[in-house]
């Protein structure tokens, strides 16, 4: 019986001490460009409202990210070092000092670089 009971609280403490969340993944940004994220009405036109769209890659992946809505972000330098973690269908990352929260809206293998 305390062989059982002592095996178990092993057990929940261990559980207890493993990390919780994503671990982080270092990446990279290698692209950045704008693309249309919704419409703004104007009295007699639409206007087009733009949201920034990235492609970190990270190892052999390219993610491909984009503001979860339009704002005054800062621009973010290509070749800019992240350190990123993956949270479902949201990447979050620091740049320059400063926290971001994207969307993910593709992955794909990254190409390689030519010659």
């Amino acid at each position: 019986m305390k062989k059982s009971l002592g095996l178990f609280a092993a057990l929940l403490l261990g559980a207890s001490i493993s990390p919780a969340g994503p671990q982080p993944q270092a990446g990279t940004i290698i692209s950045q460009n704008s693309v249309a994220c919704g419409a703004k009405k104007s009295k007699k036109k639409d206007i087009d409202i733009l949201c920034q769209q990235y492609v970190v890659r990270s190892g052999a992946t390219d993610f491909t990210i984009r503001q979860p809505k339009p704002s005054n972000e800062t621009l973010i330098p290509i070749n800019t070092p992240v350190e990123f973690s993956l949270d479902k269908n949201k990447m979050k990352f620091k740049a320059n000092g400063k926290s971001f929260e994207f969307l993910v809206v593709a992955q794909a293998a990254a190409t390689p670089a030519a010659p």
